[in-house]
């Protein structure tokens, strides 16, 4: 059985999914159902890239561990994705210990055959993009890739020897064909070559929170040496059975902000590891959202996945973004052309089409169609388009042109409605010798909607099986891919089956004022806390004991604060309303489980409660309960 191997990108789970994870994620899932429904044994994979200084910073935000976050953002990636209907096979999580293994094999093995040396490392860090910088790469000063602030960083590392595999990766990126898609990535990524390679940092010591190197525990693993071996082992590289069926990948699918490392420092680590290389690096454009305004009566701009496809289903957002964006280039998200898109194609073409054309079987046969051939040059058009519509489908799938696919089918559905409109069946059914004409006129539209049922499937598996159920299809056999390409396999008496409206249509004020309703509900929920997440908050009376100025700060100060068990550091920025003096001696509210945080320098455990308003703080004070007492 031929195979196929397609990925996304395993996502940085620092926040909940957005409907750029969402673009990369069906267009890999439709990639994947097209494969299997040709007969390829295929094998889909995404996942969660969890370790880095991010990931740790966020967490201790949060005052959870970096793990415990990242199972609550991983969970909601999952929940999403079977929201949409995403068929992956492998879901891989950085933390995962065959993951953790591999990759500390693997830094080992390169470190042992000298590709990975120690040195120091002294340039700029971008902590959200979690990538390092020198001085020229910097653009006024800030990242190149998400204009923020970056670091000064001054550390021991790791170096893998990046430079030594420069001019074989130039020699890959101008000679192997189709290696980087669209043709704009690939020249953007020789430019980049060109400027030189330096050594890449392959490893940290400046934070905890990654895969400790084998030999020397004081350093993790970069994220990107981590990240990007996901791809192998998930397969269970170096000696698993997936692994030596499925590898090299047939395509990596990623938004353009990564392809630099998949096509550099991707393929110099499978050089080093005397790996082929993936066959194809696809990196799509990003969507953006409206025009920046506030969502309002005439504009909108909600783009919480949950929200649009509980409201409007999975198929319709599926179907939206493979269409409306080209592969490759950026494009535009908003409700109006969200909106418009639905009654255009889904309601007033496919919805309607499948409406007319079971309404008229209903009306004229009683729901049971007879077919009897009488053949017309009106049928010619149509069928000279569904004859050569599942090759084309192919192609587009192939060349991942997801917009010209569904372009193609759509000229399949929209033929049919002006083909109903040319041959009018009301009229025919006004002549009983025509008969046989209005079976034929009617089989054909029924004939066409089960070939668009089969080719929509990849990327609309939910309306592709309710239009089967409508045509009264039993048979899987007439609904395979292989099937599309044959005219003429409807049995000769179809029992139909009118259902609700495909897609109904929508006016567009009542979805707005709808949408913001819903994700006023959705934020408001979001501020909500549970009784069980209540309860993780530790309250305790504490004395304070000593207080001073904390230097070098106009706003904190100092406290030692004892909660009935030990004295603590607590820093509390009330400088301006309370004297140090005023505070010793009185009994305050203490959140006594808080994550340690260094303000100024100080290490502060804990924090004290105190009422405020944008004009006066006062603290809590409760000085007739002894410093321990709980409160709950």
């Amino acid at each position: 059985m031929k195979k196929f191997y397609v990925t996304t990108p395993i996502y940085y789970p620092s926040a909940n999914a957005h409907l750029g994870h969402c673009y990369s994620t069906i267009a890999a899932d439709t990639l994947a159902r097209f494969k299997r429904m040709q007969g390829f044994d295929v094998i889909f994979s995404t996942g969660s890239d969890e370790h880095g200084q991010k990931i740790e910073n966020c967490a201790r935000k949060a005052g959870v561990t970096p793990k415990k976050f990242v199972d609550d953002i991983v969970s909601n990636f999952k929940k999403l994705w079977d929201i949409l209907n995403i068929s992956y096979d492998k879901f891989i999580r950085t933390t995962d210990d065959y993951h953790v293994k591999s990759v500390s094999r693997i830094f080992t093995k390169l470190y042992n055959e000298g590709k990975i040396y120690k040195g120091k490392y002294t340039g700029w860090y971008c902590v959200p993009c979690e990538s390092f910088f020198t001085e020229t790469q910097l653009i006024d000063g800030k990242c190149p890739d998400c204009g923020r602030d970056v670091v000064k960083q001054d550390e021991e590392a790791y170096f893998f020897k990046l430079s030594e595999y420069q001019d074989r990766i130039l020699d890959i990126l101008r000679n192997k064909k189709d290696f980087i898609l669209p043709e704009s990535r690939k020249n953007e990524m020789i430019n980049f070559v060109e400027q030189g390679l330096q050594d890449l940092c392959v490893s940290r010591s400046s934070f905890n929170w990654g895969i400790p190197v084998e030999f020397d525990k004081s350093h993790v693993v970069y994220v990107w040496l981590d990240a990007l071996t996901n791809y192998i082992n998930l397969l269970r590289y170096p000696d698993g059975d997936d692994f030596k069926k499925f590898w090299p990948a047939d395509v990596h699918i990623m938004g353009k902000e990564i392809v630099r490392f998949h096509s550099v420092i991707w393929p110099a680590i499978l050089m080093a590891l005397d790996l082929p290389l993936p066959k194809k690096i696809f990196g799509h454009g990003w969507i953006l959202y409206g025009d920046g305004d506030k969502m309002s009566k005439s504009k909108g701009n909600v783009v919480d996945p949950f929200i649009l496809c509980d409201k409007y289903g999975a198929d319709a957002l599926r179907y939206f973004l493979l269409r409306e964006i080209p592969f490759g280039s950026d494009g535009l998200f908003s409700v109006e052309l969200f909106i418009k898109r639905i009654n255009s194609d889904l309601a007033n073409d496919l919805g309607n089409l499948l409406s007319r054309s079971t309404a008229l079987v209903d009306k004229y046969f009683n729901s049971s169609l007879i077919y009897q051939k009488s053949y017309s040059s009106e049928d010619d058009k149509i069928l000279e388009i569904a004859s050569e519509l599942a090759l084309k489908c192919e192609k587009n799938l192939d060349d991942l042109k997801f917009s010209h696919y569904l372009t193609d089918i759509w000229a399949l559905v929209s033929e049919c409605n002006k083909y109903i409109d040319l041959c009018a069946p009301w009229n025919l059914a006004k002549d009983d010798s025509k008969r046989d004409r209005l079976s034929t006129v009617l089989y054909n539209i029924l004939e066409s909607l089960r070939v668009v049922s089969i080719l929509i499937n990849p990327v609309m598996p939910d309306t592709s099986k309710k239009i089967q159920n409508q045509l009264g299809i039993s048979d899987d056999s007439i609904c395979s891919w292989e099937s599309s390409k044959s005219w003429g396999l409807l049995p000769k008496n179809i029992k139909i089956n009118r259902s609700k409206a495909l897609f109904p249509r929508l006016d567009y004020e009542v979805e707005v004022e709808d949408l913001n309703k819903m994700n006023e509900e959705k934020e408001n929920l979001k501020n909500m806390i549970s009784i069980d997440d209540f309860s993780k908050v530790k309250l305790v009376v504490g004395e304070i004991i000593e207080c001073e100025p904390v230097k070098k700060s106009r706003k904190l100060l100092k406290l030692v604060v004892n909660d009935g068990e030990k004295n603590r550091t607590v820093v509390s920025g009330i400088s301006q309303y309370y004297s140090p003096e005023s505070l010793i001696g009185h009994h305050i509210i203490l959140v006594s489980n808080l994550a340690p945080a260094s303000l100024c320098g100080v290490e502060s455990n804990g924090m004290i409660l105190a009422a405020s308003n944008k004009d006066d703080v006062k603290v809590i004070f409760v000085d007739d309960m002894p410093a321990g007492s709980v409160v709950g």
